[in-house]
């Protein structure tokens, strides 16, 4: 049974009631408010307009007075009769944020101090037939930490957040708002046992070969009579054809218990089986292959009766992190059914400020758009949450694998403490049993830049204190998941490896040099020094990396100008003002202006802001990342930093909170294409040198062309060159002089495509200046709408830059954005509503950097 109606919620000051009153079955809560199960605190009092919407403006400030509030929750379900004396009662909350105690008709069940884990109690004797109610008082962090916190111990942000076991960038990041939740943000379940529960399932490819896999399957089961002895069925069924690809039984004993289970003196039990399946059909990333999916499904069986079943869905691969080459050389290569895998993705955040409420669909609508932007991996960042279940069931069926992060993040973590440390192991060993069955799950990794932060600090003299934290990521974690999950690799840190452990000589690194400006490279002992300037903070940077595995890296763009009209007031809605600071909770502001300042020009007005940062991080991560793809094999891997944000602010996001893609995304579709054709050059470059990069696990033979323009359509250079790139390779196609390809044209006029002859893939453009410096001439737009198949179609007469169109709506679903135009070209592009909404053509405009906007209405159904 699903407990998800009749919730309500009130707030009590501190002292102002007694809690087993609050708890008491016969308490009048009539005129409490009703609230949302899963949800939290402020969502609800958003709904019931208590207070204002935290997002906008600096609403933010307004509400802080609920998180000194006590808050309790209150239900009453009905159980239609009581439980027989053998059945087994438990209530299961999935996720409490954080410090709860449950109550069941007036009895204190217990306490939690865990956002993170599920928390099960045995209710059998406290349930009856008829009207039960359940009571959850959550206390505010203050109160249980506050006097923990230590003014001198190293944390970012906040110095509470270390000593609770909550999302981290609750307590505000430098991409998000101090926003303190609380509530039942995830589901709530009675259940029913007669005998035996099963508790755990770990599924995992042993072997493949060409004609059978060997899939090895462990449970684990919960159960209460000893007398019994249970015939479990492991079944793997074809995801397409439902049919049976492999079966096996195994017997477990009740008389073989490891121990006591803790749930009201039940027997852990545990057994094994391996499934051997004929001629399978393997999981691939959806870039290498099809993500196929089989049903696995474990029932528990006594006396002839199934007491307790349970299914999953499992892909059959081989997934390992190879750390050498065949030379022995240091390497960071995913080996995906024995095929390596150069990663394409970026770095994940929570999904919003308010995590309880958001409903599954955002989650499907946002991991689609990775994979639409040929992303095969996304990092699930350390300072966030354990995602819920739907992003790994997206992820498995989309084909996109996960880097799995455990919650700590910037900071030294009390591991001297016995009660935090019982509280992290409890927390490791819960989330590993949940998904070490993933399929799309590729790596465990321990901490967000603790490692790394803590030597250089310390080396700095910043932290004086020893790493405290240090045990978790290197004694408790591996040793938890060498005895629970031996498949995968455990990584103890990003960055982790070499001489200082963001050295591009080993392991992962996050490249901070663009952006944060850090002087790179740097070894054990060193201060960590930075470069506030335009060259120090310049995305050319990128081109002197050559990382084994970029797992973070990026640079700001503004939200869409929708997404600020809807949150920043009218009257400051212009570029500086205190309420667009406040968009920006990264505190230099000046970086960028000065990445701007280096590549566009420093923008003058609010337009130019928002226009400049999308052309900056958009062009600067294509620099990037073009570089360290056609740096493969040296180089594994580029997840750039991030790709979503919790709220509708100014941050590294490629797409903003209303869903809508920042030129960034669009252009991530081309960068990232698995058959990628690249122009190497960098303004003030005598030659361009043409590369193909191959990540399919086929060889490929294809025609490239290389064309430059004028500005005003003029061709000037046109040449074909043919191309073999083997399979997850690359090839050094061409090198052309710049004086050939311009042949007497100045470069600041000149417009540069390559583009496969057969239509594979999208046109890149290039240019030979910074954006500052060209040419390019004013533009005349012609542009044609036809709601009737959802599209618009436009032209220009020069060479247009950046071509972007907007209406006012969020979750649309541009098929291209933020394109370029040669002159007489004509684009035609579909949009859609992901939400299902009419779409308000009405509102559409139709931009270029080097143009007037066009706006249309519905009287105006045309215009040129």
């Amino acid at each position: 049974m699903i407990i998800k109606d009749h919730w309500k919620l009130r707030d009590f000051r501190e002292g102002e009631a007694k809690d087993l009153e609050v708890a008491s079955p016969l308490y009048d809560d009539y005129f409490w408010m009703s609230a949302e199960v899963p949800g939290d605190v402020h969502t609800t009092l958003i709904r019931h307009g208590l207070i204002d919407d935290p997002f906008y403006g600096h609403n933010d400030q307004k509400c802080r007075w609920v998180e000194e509030r006590i808050w309790w929750y209150r239900t009453v379900f009905t159980l239609d009769e009581a439980p027989r004396p053998d059945d087994k009662m438990l209530l299961v909350f999935e996720g409490l944020d954080t410090f709860a105690t449950v109550y069941l008709n007036g009895a204190e069940l217990g306490s939690t101090d865990n956002m993170f884990i599920s928390h099960t109690f045995e209710v059998s004797r406290e349930l009856k037939p008829g009207k039960n109610v359940i009571a959850v008082k959550f206390d505010p962090v203050h109160a249980k930490v506050g006097g923990k916190a230590v003014s001198t111990f190293w944390s970012g942000f906040s110095k509470e957040r270390v000593w609770t076991r909550k999302n981290q960038s609750h307590f505000g990041w430098d991409w998000g708002p101090p926003l303190l939740c609380a509530g039942i943000w995830k589901e709530v379940r009675l259940e029913k046992y007669d005998a035996v529960r099963i508790e755990h399932v770990y599924a995992r490819t042993a072997e493949v070969g060409e004609m059978e896999a060997l899939v090895d399957i462990s449970v684990e089961l919960t159960s209460w009579d000893r007398r019994k002895t249970y015939s479990v069925l492991v079944e793997l069924l074809d995801g397409e054809s439902g049919e049976v690809a492999a079966a096996e039984t195994l017997e477990i004993s009740g008389t073989a218990g490891s121990g006591l289970s803790g749930l009201a003196g039940g027997m852990s039990l545990a057994g094994g089986t391996k499934l051997r399946v004929s001629k399978p059909k393997l999981w691939w990333t959806h870039d290498l292959g099809t993500p196929h999916l089989y049903e696995l499904r474990i029932s528990v069986h006594a006396d002839g009766i199934t007491l307790d079943k349970r299914s999953q869905k499992l892909g059959i691969r081989t997934l390992e992190l190879k750390q050498r080459d065949a030379d022995g050389k240091p390497a960071f290569t995913f080996m995906l059914n024995g095929v390596p895998v150069f990663s394409k993705g970026a770095n994940w955040i929570p999904i919003d400020s308010f995590i309880g409420a958001v409903p599954d669909v955002r989650y499907s609508r946002l991991i689609g758009m990775a994979k639409a932007a040929n992303m095969n991996m996304l990092r699930v960042w350390g300072g966030g949450i354990y995602e819920r279940d739907i992003f790994y069931d997206e992820c498995d069926r989309l084909g996109i694998l996960v880097w799995q992060d455990f919650m700590f993040a910037c900071a030294l973590y009390p591991d001297y403490n016995r009660n935090f440390m019982d509280n992290v192991a409890e927390e490791v060993q819960q989330v590993v049993k949940r998904l070490r069955s993933r399929t799309c799950l590729a790596l465990w990794c321990g901490n967000n830049e603790n490692d790394w932060l803590y030597e250089a600090l310390h080396a700095s003299g910043d932290i004086p204190h020893p790493f405290y934290g240090e045990k978790i990521n290197h004694e408790l974690m591996p040793a938890l998941l060498e005895q629970l999950d031996p498949s995968r690799t455990f990584w103890p840190s990003s960055p982790y490896g070499g001489n200082d452990h963001n050295s591009r000589e080993e392991g992962d690194t996050h490249n901070w040099q663009v952006w944060h400006g850090n002087i790179e490279p740097r070894v054990f002992g060193e201060p960590q020094l930075q470069d506030y300037s335009v060259e120090g903070l310049s995305f050319k940077k990128f081109k002197e990396d050559r990382t084994k595995f970029a797992s973070e890296f990026g640079m700001h763009a503004s939200a869409n100008l929708y997404t600020l009209q809807r949150n920043v007031p009218q009257t400051e809605l212009v570029l500086g003002s205190a309420e667009m600071m406040n968009r920006n909770k990264d505190i230099n502001h000046l970086k960028g202006v000065m990445l701007m300042e280096g590549y566009t020009g420093i923008p003058g007005n609010l337009e130019e802001y928002i226009d400049f940062s999308m052309l900056t991080q958009a062009e600067g991560l294509k620099y990037g990342i073009e570089h360290y793809r056609r740096n493969k094999p040296e180089t594994s891997g580029a997840l750039f930093w991030q790709f979503n944000d919790c709220w509708p602010g100014t941050s590294w996001s490629v797409i903003d909170y209303y869903g809508l893609p920042k030129a960034a995304y669009h252009y991530a579709r081309k960068f990232y294409h698995p058959l990628l054709l690249t122009a190497e050059y960098t303004p003030g470059d005598a030659e361009l040198v043409l590369w193909g990069v191959n990540d399919a696990r086929e060889t490929v033979s294809k025609t490239a062309e290389l064309v430059v323009y004028g500005m005003d359509g003029r061709q000037v250079y046109a040449r074909t060159f043919a191309a073999e790139i083997e399979a997850c390779g690359k090839q050094r196609i061409a090198v052309v002089k710049l004086d050939d390809l311009l042949q007497g044209l100045d470069a600041a006029e000149a417009v540069c495509i390559v583009r496969w002859m057969d239509g594979c893939g999208e046109d890149n453009f290039y240019y030979f200046c910074d954006h500052k410096d060209m040419n390019f001439r004013p533009v005349n737009l012609n542009v044609q709408v036809n709601p009737e198949e959802g599209s618009v179609t436009v032209s220009s007469d020069y060479a247009a830059r950046m071509v972007r169109l907007e209406m006012d709506e969020a979750w649309l679903d541009w098929e291209d954005n933020y394109f370029d135009l040669l002159p007489g070209q004509t684009r035609v592009i579909h949009v859609g509503q992901k939400e299902g909404k009419e779409i308000p053509w009405n509102t559409l405009r139709v931009s270029a950097l080097n143009g007037a906007s066009v706006a249309l209405n519905r009287r105006q159904p045309v215009t040129e």
